[in-house]
């Protein structure tokens, strides 16, 4: 079994979650027409860095790197959503996909604002230590 510290973001939920919001965005964006590359292409990016930006800021092991690369994170996700709205109001996904995307973006976005706030707290406190606390920020994202 590999075994790295740099890793452990792997086992937060709200890394795992992420994941999932990519992998459904690029299942169903990927079937939309020729005449829609960009718009499928530009919303598969937004939801791609969602996950990356949540694992560069837990590999910077900075308490301000982490919360920084977080923020990029939500943003990701606000652009997400801004597009699901866009391509629902355009007729290029239906009701039913547009609310299965954003109940999963609401509870990533809310995940992802818990973890922010727990980090800020333990900053804050001084309780903040250089190292991967994945069991700490799984409680804190509120999945179990």
């Amino acid at each position: 079994m590999k075994k790295n510290k740099n890793r452990t973001y792997q086992q937060l939920h709200v890394w795992q979650d992420a994941i999932l919001y990519y992998e459904g965005t690029c299942k169903v964006f990927s079937k939309l027409p020729y005449v829609y590359r960009r718009v499928a292409s530009q919303q598969i990016a937004c939801t791609d860095s969602i996950h990356r930006n949540i694992a560069e800021g837990h590999c910077r092991r900075s308490i301000k790197e982490y919360l920084q690369f977080l923020y990029i994170a939500l943003g990701s996700l606000g652009e997400s959503v801004s597009g699901l709205n866009a391509c629902k109001a355009a007729g290029q996904i239906t009701n039913q996909i547009f609310e299965k995307f954003d109940s999963h973006a609401y509870k990533l976005e809310n995940g992802l604002l818990k973890l922010i706030k727990g980090i800020q707290e333990k900053k804050e406190n001084e309780e903040w230590i250089d190292t991967l606390m994945v069991k700490d920020l799984n409680e804190i994202y509120g999945k179990h």
